[in-house]
C-alpha cells in the first residue's frame, strides 16, 4: 500500500502560477504510475495528467496542455504538478493518485490509491 498526501493548494489570481506536491509513504513510490485528477462539486472526477514510473513526459488533459507540467522525484517519493497561466475554470479539489496497472490510464477507476486532496481556487 501507499499513502498519499497532497499540499500546495491555495488561492491564486488568474494568470498566476502554483505548484502542487504529493508525498508518498509506505510502498515503493517508483512502483506506481502517478496522476493528478481534479473535481468540483456536482461533477465527476476529471483527469489532469499522468506520468510513468520512471518519469519523463506525461499525458495531459486538453484543458491543461501547455499550461501544466507533471513531474516526479522518485528519490524523494514526491509527485508535482506545476501550474502556470491558471484560469478560474481550474478551480477544483486536486487529488494525486497511484496506479499499479501495467499501462497508463486516464480513468479514476484504474487508480488504486488516492490522497485527500488539496483545494485550488483561482480568482478572476
Amino acid at each position: 500500500q501507499v499513502q498519499l498526501v497532497e499540499s500546495g493548494g491555495g488561492l491564486v489570481q488568474a494568470g498566476g502560477s502554483l505548484r502542487l506536491s504529493c508525498t508518498a509513504s509506505g510502498s515503493s513510490f517508483s512502483n506506481y504510475i502517478m496522476a493528478w485528477f481534479r473535481q468540483t462539486p456536482g461533477k465527476e472526477r476529471e483527469f489532469v495528467a499522468n506520468i510513468a514510473r520512471i518519469g519523463g513526459s506525461g499525458d495531459y488533459a486538453d484543458s491543461v496542455k501547455g499550461r501544466f507540467t507533471i513531474f516526479r522525484d522518485n528519490a524523494k517519493n514526491t509527485l508535482f504538478l506545476q501550474m502556470h497561466s491558471v484560469k478560474p475554470e481550474d478551480t477544483a479539489l486536486y487529488y494525486c493518485a497511484a496506479s499499479g496497472a501495467v499501462v497508463m490510464h486516464t480513468t479514476p477507476i484504474m487508480y488504486d490509491y488516492w490522497g485527500q486532496g488539496t483545494q485550488v481556487t483561482v480568482s478572476s
